[in-house]
């Protein structure tokens, strides 16, 4: 099944500015909270790759309009295609993504993205693999997926299992929201500039000879502050993250999690507690077998998984849960889904593994190709 661009293509919700040597791609679809359609992974696609081939250019910035980075992918758009039983062509449409998605991680070019705004799901997936990752005061990461009735996709059982311990499993879990401080110092993010001064950084980078690392480390490095966690930051608790999320299970995991809950009483557990038992319990379980097998595996092998998942999800191969989170949530807002497994103990392995499987070509589904590129390991460097 072919895609072609889409009949109601719009050329500014993806803006291209700048001199020839320093380019700025700028998400503008605010709003829409910058959610990436179709139609800007086709753009963006082609930008990036107009712009890496082209010799005259050294350095790409990628900022976004409004006051949202990106608050994820259009799910809404993706899960039509479900709806109508198009799930081939939603699964194709997904493949783009995950495909820009890499693009993005094995750019040959210095990229540096100023997230200046929440940035959550697909705008994670886009950006958290990048060589910089500038954040501000105004940042907010989360990945709350299961909530909705997916799982944290898009490579984030790469980039969430690069983190310090067992905190990826906390966030994919719980959805819980970080600031700009959080993330630089866990290795989501590579410096921390106040945004009183994001703009002062765009100028001084624009106005780079030669666009070496070196340089640019050095220009971004002007503007950048230590990042200073506050007394109840979650990241003062990695311990008691470790205890909790390196259990083997998502049922022993939420078990402690009660039973410390009993007697310690601390907020970010009753809302851990709160925000799992809310979530899809085969999602949960989906995410927490994802990261654990993407903590030894290339970001192109997580990425093939997650086209898997996330195709039978929408094919409703084993659950409805996709679907049924966009109607409780995002359609009808009463926040009320009926989860099916309805509990963590009804999700059997067989129905989490089935998520892994190859689906028969001949009912239009192809495995994902990505093309062959150099992925250079950038690390998510933890600063605490």
């Amino acid at each position: 099944m072919a895609l072609n661009r889409p009949s109601n293509y719009e050329d500014d919700q993806v803006l291209v500015k700048g001199d020839s040597h320093v380019k700025t791609v700028i998400l503008n679809r605010p709003l829409k909270l910058n959610s990436l359609n179709y139609q800007m992974v086709l753009q963006l696609s082609e930008e990036f790759q107009k712009l890496e081939n082209d010799p005259a250019v050294g350095l790409v910035i990628v900022k976004a309009n409004g006051k949202v980075f990106c608050a994820g992918g259009d799910v809404i758009e993706y899960h039509r295609c479900s709806l109508t039983s198009e799930w081939a062509m939603g699964a194709q449409i997904y493949q783009k993504q995950l495909t820009l998605d890499y693009l993005v991680a094995t750019y040959t070019k210095p990229l540096v993205f100023l997230i200046n705004g929440a940035v959550m799901g697909g705008g994670a997936g886009l950006s958290m693999n990048a060589r910089y990752r500038v954040v501000t005061d105004n940042t907010v990461f989360a990945m709350p997926e299961a909530v909705i009735g997916h799982y944290p996709d898009v490579g984030a059982s790469y980039f969430l299992s690069k983190l310090p311990g067992f905190f990826g499993e906390y966030l994919g879990l719980t959805g819980a929201r970080l600031n700009g401080a959080e993330m630089v110092a866990c290795g989501l993010a590579t410096h921390f500039v106040p945004s009183k001064n994001l703009l002062l950084l765009e100028k001084s980078l624009h106005e780079v000879d030669v666009a070496e690392p070196n340089t640019i480390q050095g220009i971004i490095n002007k503007y950048t502050h230590q990042v200073q966690l506050k007394e109840d930051s979650v990241l003062h608790r990695l311990n008691f993250i470790d205890h909790f999320f390196s259990k083997q299970t998502v049922e022993e995991i939420l078990s402690s999690l009660e039973h410390e809950n009993a007697t310690l009483k601390e907020e970010w557990i009753t809302k851990s507690i709160r925000s799992m038992k809310a979530a899809s319990p085969i999602n949960l379980k989906i995410f927490l077998m994802s990261i654990r097998k993407g903590r030894f595996e290339s970001l192109e092998e997580c990425l093939i998984r997650d086209s898997r998942i996330s195709t039978h999800s929408l094919r409703r191969t084993v659950s409805n849960d996709s679907l049924e989170g966009i109607r409780g949530i995002l359609w009808e807002k009463n926040y009320k889904p009926k989860w099916e497994p309805s509990k963590l103990e009804l999700v059997s392995n067989d129905m989490v593994e089935t998520y892994l499987t190859k689906i028969p070509e001949i009912e239009g589904w192809k495995e994902l190709q990505l093309p062959p590129r150099d992925m250079r390991e950038k690390g998510l460097r933890a600063k605490l």
